[in-house]
C-alpha cells in the first residue's frame, strides 16, 4: 500500500507539472489525447453552456458566458495546486515518517493537511517530518509552492495583456464595418479608400497574433469581448468574408494584400478550430445563400463597386467560402458565439453612436415623435 501511494504520488506530481508546463510555458499546440487542462475545460464548458442556453435574454446570456473565461482560469490554477498538494501527500504518506503533537496517530487526512500547509508555507509545526526523505520532500514542496505563486503572478498579467491586444483591433472594427461587423459594410465604407490595403495588412498581423496568443494561452478562446455584438471569432470571420470578396475580383480594388490577409486568417481559423475540438459537420447551413448574395451585390453596386466577372466571382467566392466557413460555423456552435451576417438586414447604429444617456438626452425630441420612436431608441441601446 505504501509503495502504491509513493508511485501514485510521483505520477500525479509529474502529470500536473507537465500539464502546467504545456499550458503556461510551451508556446505550441500539444496533440496528446489526454491532458488535465483539456479534460478540465471539456467537463466545465459543456455544463456551463447548457446552463447558458436556459437564459432567454441575449444580454444576460452573453454576460453569463463572459464569466467563464476568467473563472475557469482561476479554477484551473486551483486544480493544479490541489493536484500538487495531493501528490506530495501521497509521497509523504508512502515514504515519510512524521510525529504529531500530543503523539496522536498521523492519518492520511492529516498528511494532506501537512502537505497543504507546506505548499503554502504556513509552517504551523503541529505535524513534523522526522525522516531525511520526508524533510527533503517538505523543502521541495515549499519551493514548488513559491514557484506556483510566481507562475500565477506572471501568467495572469500575460494572458490579460494578450487579451487586451486582441480587443484593440476588434474595437477599431466598430467604426469600419459596423456593429456587428459585416463584409458588405466594410467594403461600402472602405472599398474605394486608398487605405484599404493598410487595413488588410493590419488584420493580417492581427490574425497572426491571434493564432500565436491563443495557441500559447488556450483559455483565451473563452474570453468574451467587451460588447455583446463583438467577438474575436466574429471579427476573424468578417475579415475572411471581406478579403474573400476582394479576392473574388472587384473593379478598381487591388487584391494582392487581400489574398495575403485571407491566407493568414484562414490559417488561424483552421488551427484554432482544432484547439477548441471543433468537429466537421456536413449538415451545417451556409451563411451566404442566393438571396444574401443578391443583396450583397446590390449593396456594393449602390456605392460604385461591382465584380469584374459576376459568374467567375461567384465561383471563386464559393470556393473560398468552403475553405473557412465550415470551421467558423462549428467553432461558433462550440463556443456559443453568433457569427456576423454578410450584410445587415436593416441599418442600425454602430456601438460608438449609442450611449446609455441617449434616451435622457433626446427625451424632448422623442416626446414629439411618439412611442414608436421611443421603442426604436430602446432597440439601439447595446449597453
Amino acid at each position: 500500500m505504501l509503495i502504491f501511494a509513493t508511485i501514485a504520488g510521483i505520477v500525479v506530481i509529474l502529470a500536473v507539472l507537465l500539464d502546467a508546463f504545456e499550458t503556461v510555458v510551451l508556446p505550441r499546440r500539444v496533440r496528446r489525447k489526454f491532458r488535465i487542462t483539456v479534460w478540465f475545460y471539456r467537463n466545465t464548458w459543456i455544463p456551463w453552456r447548457k446552463i447558458t442556453s436556459l437564459i432567454k435574454s441575449p444580454g444576460r446570456r452573453e454576460n453569463f458566458l463572459g464569466y467563464f473565461g476568467p473563472l475557469s482560469l482561476l479554477f484551473l490554477l486551483a486544480l493544479w495546486a490541489c493536484g500538487l498538494i495531493f501528490g506530495f501527500a501521497l509521497l509523504q504518506y508512502g515514504a515519510g515518517e512524521h510525529v504529531q503533537l500530543s503523539n496522536e496517530p498521523v492519518t492520511f487526512g492529516r498528511v494532506i493537511y501537512l502537505s497543504g500547509s507546506t505548499f503554502f508555507t504556513l509552517g504551523y509545526g503541529d505535524i513534523i517530518p522526522t525522516s531525511t526523505f520526508a524533510r527533503a520532500l517538505a523543502v521541495l514542496e515549499a519551493g514548488m509552492g513559491f514557484g506556483f505563486l510566481g507562475t500565477v503572478i506572471g501568467y495572469l498579467p500575460t494572458i490579460y495583456s494578450s487579451f487586451s491586444r486582441r480587443e484593440i483591433e476588434i474595437s477599431l472594427l466598430d467604426a469600419r464595418a459596423g456593429s456587428p461587423p459585416t463584409a458588405a459594410e466594410f467594403l461600402v465604407r472602405f472599398g474605394q479608400c486608398p487605405q484599404l490595403d493598410e487595413i488588410f495588412r493590419d488584420w493580417e498581423r492581427w490574425s497572426a497574433e491571434l493564432l500565436e496568443s491563443h495557441i500559447s494561452y488556450p483559455p483565451l478562446s473563452f474570453f468574451r469581448s467587451q460588447h455583446n455584438n463583438q467577438s474575436w471569432l466574429g471579427a476573424l470571420t468578417m475579415m475572411l468574408d471581406a478579403s474573400a470578396l476582394v479576392a473574388a475580383g472587384i473593379e478598381g480594388i487591388r487584391d494582392e494584400q487581400a489574398k495575403l490577409t485571407f491566407a493568414v486568417a484562414r490559417h488561424a481559423m483552421v488551427d484554432l478550430a482544432q484547439l477548441v475540438n471543433a468537429q466537421y459537420d456536413p449538415l451545417a447551413p451556409g451563411r451566404l445563400g442566393v438571396e444574401q448574395l443578391n443583396k450583397l451585390e446590390q449593396a456594393i453596386q449602390e456605392h460604385g463597386l461591382r465584380f469584374r466577372d459576376a459568374a467567375k466571382a461567384e465561383e471563386t467566392l464559393a470556393h473560398l467560402l468552403s475553405l473557412y466557413e465550415p470551421y467558423a460555423v462549428v467553432m461558433a456552435r462550440n463556443l456559443f458565439i453568433t457569427l456576423p451576417p454578410w450584410i445587415h438586414a436593416e441599418k442600425g447604429k454602430d456601438n460608438w453612436e449609442a450611449g446609455p444617456w441617449d434616451r435622457a438626452i433626446q427625451a424632448r425630441s422623442l416626446a414629439g415623435l411618439g412611442r414608436k420612436a421611443e421603442r426604436r431608441q430602446r432597440a439601439d441601446d447595446h449597453f
